[in-house]
């Protein structure tokens, strides 16, 4: 099975290669422009330099049964096209574009060519989270910081906040029927936004601090006299009375624990089967962060 990679960042290199590494059967082609990361990531990966590429085209010319894109976010239209194109199924790193109709684009493109899309929602699949599937959730909460970095409001939401916005939807238990964003804006960047989305019976708190001085990522769930909480994707304790906790593992791999192997491996069966994936419930994570984007730039105005 052979697999591209596009685009050789920290997320490639730290999550994503070493897993691709661990699975039998898979032949995997790198492409970037940089020709000297090229080399120093196939050297690293001991990948053939006749399994590096500089241009898309080459990489295309291979005959890929799928690719991986993990190039900046503002290359993902223009990649994910031409992927789509040449009917290779392709998952992209989230989030699809940074423009709503770009995203839009895309997965009808996925959907009139009959090519599979999928978008890198890791933590639906990241086993503390999974689990918080299955307990009660009256009350969702969830806040995701970072250290002294303010941003365009656009950025700050699709790289980063995303991220709490589609946690909050795969966890609320029900349909949601009502949406309220609040924003603090300081000379045209976002330090913090708080997402609340409710429904019968539920309620579902996101909040992200780029100004909050210390960089955590906390989930709780509760309901029925009963709280689970999740801490940095590796903790989880239970409380019930007297609180329980369990942590990873020691040999638990990094990329496991946050679902990110687990993510690859079930797009890579669906490939194989033939099973068509579908990035349409992923867009709606893109739309709530568009209303999102616009109504704190309608808070600063």
């Amino acid at each position: 099975m052979k697999i591209g990679v596009i685009g050789l960042g920290d997320i490639a290199q730290k999550a994503y290669l070493p897993v691709f590494a661990t699975l039998p059967g898979v032949e995997i082609h790198l492409q970037t422009r940089t020709a000297a990361k090229l080399a120093q990531v196939a050297e690293t990966h001991r990948i053939p330099t006749s399994q590096t590429h500089t241009t898309l085209d080459g990489l295309l010319a291979q005959g890929l049964d799928a690719a991986f894109v993990h190039a900046s976010t503002s290359a993902h239209p223009e990649l994910v096209t031409a992927l789509l194109e040449a009917g290779v199924p392709t998952y992209v790193d989230k989030p699809l574009a940074y423009e709503l109709a770009d995203s839009v684009r895309l997965v009808e493109l996925a959907e009139e060519r009959g090519v599979s899309l999928a978008v890198g929602f890791n933590r639906r699949l990241a086993p503390g989270y999974a689990q918080c599937a299955d307990h009660p959730r009256d009350l969702i909460l969830m806040q995701k910081n970072r250290v002294g970095l303010p941003e365009e409001p656009r950025t700050f939401v699709l790289d980063d906040f995303i991220h709490v916005v589609d946690t909050l939807r795969f966890l609320a238990p029900g349909e949601i029927d009502h949406v309220d964003v609040r924003a603090r804006m300081v000379d045209g960047l976002l330090h913090h936004v708080v997402l609340q989305l409710s429904g019968d019976g539920f309620t579902a708190i996101g909040t992200m601090n780029h100004m909050s001085g210390s960089t955590e990522e906390i989930l709780e769930v509760a309901g029925q006299d009963t709280k689970r909480q999740v801490v940095n994707l590796a903790e989880v304790i239970d409380h019930k009375g007297q609180p329980s906790v369990r942590r990873r593992g020691d040999w638990v791999p990094v990329a496991r624990q946050r679902g990110i192997e687990q993510a690859v491996t079930g797009f890579l069966d669906s490939v194989r089967a033939g099973k068509l994936v579908s990035a349409r419930d992923a867009l709606a994570t893109h739309e709530l962060c568009e209303r999102v984007v616009r109504t704190a730039l309608e808070q600063a105005s």
